[in-house]
């Protein structure tokens, strides 16, 4: 079961990283800091520099604490409140990623939330540092703490992209589909 759970934070953990460091700068295929202020200005988010850096410095620490198994329901909590936003977004599209829906941070918001029932594993910080168990209703704090943030940035920062003359056509690379 360990190592099960060192596998599955790792790779969830320094995704949700990776993620992070695409929003704010151009490695791992980012389109750096400008690139992830246009994404949320596209997204209808105010902040500009600010939003990206806060979202994409989320990312990334909350992303290496859970790889590490580090304070993981703070982790799971920064986790869930980013991918509540991102959610949010693609909540008009429906559940599917290839219609590019929320299923996805749907995924990333249910894999931390289990981590903090089942604990990091033996193979963690926490577990070194003798953190572990946490009492069940840890699980709540993490999600009303994560949902809560995540639905608190999205009513703080979020406007309604006007519509733009021409309604219908694709106005980000993501609205491009292209056909078989």
């Amino acid at each position: 079961m360990d190592t099960g759970l060192l596998i599955l934070r790792l790779l969830t953990g320094l995704l949700v990283a990776g993620h992070g460091v695409q929003k704010v700068s151009f490695r791992l295929g980012g389109r750096g800091l400008a690139g992830g202020t246009a994404e949320f200005r596209g997204d209808g988010f105010r902040g500009g520099v600010l939003t990206a850096l806060a979202a994409g410095g989320t990312q990334i620490g909350a992303g290496l604490l859970l790889a590490a198994g580090a304070l993981t329901p703070l982790a799971a909590a920064g986790v869930v409140g980013v991918m509540t936003v991102a959610l949010t977004v693609k909540l008009p599209h429906g559940l599917w990623v290839q219609n590019d829906g929320y299923e996805y941070p749907l995924f990333l918001m249910a894999v931390p939330s289990a981590l903090v029932l089942t604990g990091p594993g033996r193979w963690s910080v926490d577990a070194v540092l003798r953190l572990t168990p946490w009492p069940a209703w840890w699980l709540l704090a993490t999600t009303v703490g994560g949902v809560g943030s995540g639905l608190a940035v999205r009513a703080l920062l979020h406007r309604p992209v006007p519509a733009k003359a021409g309604a219908g056509a694709a106005t980000r690379p993501s609205d491009i589909r292209s056909e078989p």
